[in-house]
């Protein structure tokens, strides 16, 4: 279903959707002076570049980050009918709406990246909270991959960014919560396996249970994919079941580009290749950040469309 290898994956819709919420949650958090730590439960190999071959095999940032830049959105974009085209064209006014704040964030840091234009260097969730925290922030890399993890080691040392950044090849899952609650009692924690095994989705549920009772006030962060698997779908209710159980707010948010499925010739329907959807579920989220979503996501589902499938949720509660 998927490779384990981010690389292939880096800068798709699913990217986009977290990396917008994973940005525009850090800004909120940063605001307060008291140090921040952050801990990427599967931070990857940290920086990738969308020209090399583990991008170009699978091409995905075409579909994702590559279609938020004015050049590309037009050679990107999937093909309408020519009614359908009408119709778009009458609806929009003479110049586009302003894209959303949290997409703006988001595409300034691609853009930071990027200093000659275009999106030719991706980061992953390590470099964008690394490059938006402050000297006295700290962060906490775990990387199981042996090759991602040399490849993250190499990338990270190139920051020289002394003992604010600790890369550890150790299971998340089984570790990062000895770091909570940190010292400055802020902490974001990120969880996004790559859910190739089936345990990942209980194992998610059962390390934020175990973060929320050791630090009840931190903000945590899931990434998932939306398959048709029942766990993809449990694990939001589940997450939500326990949020609200323990008290705790919560925000969950999805985009979906284009169906599951496509029907054959002689009407059977396929399964259709390729990741049609994500979710991010947050508990303790910012309080601006449901706002903020309700501004990104019609637009990210508008921009990010790959066929008449796509579209977005956002509920809160708590």
């Amino acid at each position: 279903m998927f490779s384990y290898r981010h690389a292939f994956h880096a800068g798709n819709h699913a990217d986009v959707l977290k990396h917008t919420v994973l940005i525009a949650t850090l800004q909120y958090l940063l605001e307060k002076d008291a140090a921040l730590t952050v801990i990427d439960t599967h931070a990857g190999a940290g920086l990738y570049r969308l020209d090399g071959d583990y991008a170009d095999t699978s091409g995905e940032a075409a579909d994702g980050v590559l279609r938020l830049f004015p050049k590309s959105n037009e050679a990107a974009a999937p093909a309408l009918p020519a009614q359908d085209a009408a119709k778009k064209t009458a609806k929009q006014p003479a110049e586009e709406a302003p894209v959303a704040d949290a997409i703006e964030q988001y595409l300034n840091v691609i853009r930071d990246f990027n200093p000659r234009g275009g999106a030719k260097v991706y980061p992953g969730s390590p470099f964008i909270v690394q490059h938006l925290l402050r000297e006295h922030d700290k962060l906490k890399l775990y990387e199981l991959h042996p090759t991602d993890a040399k490849t993250l080691d190499a990338n990270i040392a190139q920051l020289d960014a002394g003992r604010q950044i600790a890369v550890l090849r150790e299971d998340g899952f089984l570790s990062a919560t000895k770091f909570l609650p940190p010292p400055s009692r802020r902490a974001l924690v990120l969880m996004d396996p790559s859910y190739e095994i089936k345990s990942d989705y209980g194992r998610v549920l059962d390390f934020a249970t175990e973060a929320l009772k050791r630090f009840a006030t931190g903000t945590y962060a899931v990434w998932y994919p939306i398959i048709p698997r029942p766990e993809a779908h449990d694990l939001p209710r589940r997450l939500k079941t326990m949020a609200t159980k323990a008290g705790k707010s919560w925000l969950h948010a999805t985009l979906t580009v284009k169906s599951s499925k496509i029907t054959t010739a002689s009407s059977g329907e396929v399964k259709r290749p390729g990741l049609p959807a994500s979710g991010m579920f947050l508990i303790n989220p910012p309080h601006t950040l449901k706002a903020k979503l309700a501004e990104a996501l019609p637009q990210l589902a508008v921009r990010l469309a790959q066929d008449r499938n796509a579209t977005f949720s956002l509920d809160a509660g708590g």
